[in-house]
């Protein structure tokens, strides 16, 4: 497992089965046998990606509101 916890809001590049690669902003909402389940920020939409086509990821730092 990479680290990346349930409930974490991260950025990550992804590779699809068609080789098409793309960065997305994600809320990590389960962890399981290989697969991340998530909500996509830029859409709102539920997804579900292969934990191996992560080709890279960083947490998101969260605003602060004063």
């Amino acid at each position: 497992m990479m680290q990346i916890s349930i409930g974490q809001t991260i950025e990550i590049v992804y590779q699809d089965k068609s080789g098409k690669i793309s960065q997305r902003k994600i809320d990590v909402k389960g962890i399981r046998g290989g697969y991340i389940r998530a909500t996509c920020l830029s859409t709102g939409a539920p997804r579900v990606f292969l934990e191996a086509n992560i080709l890279a990821w960083q947490p998101v730092q969260k605003k602060r509101y004063a």
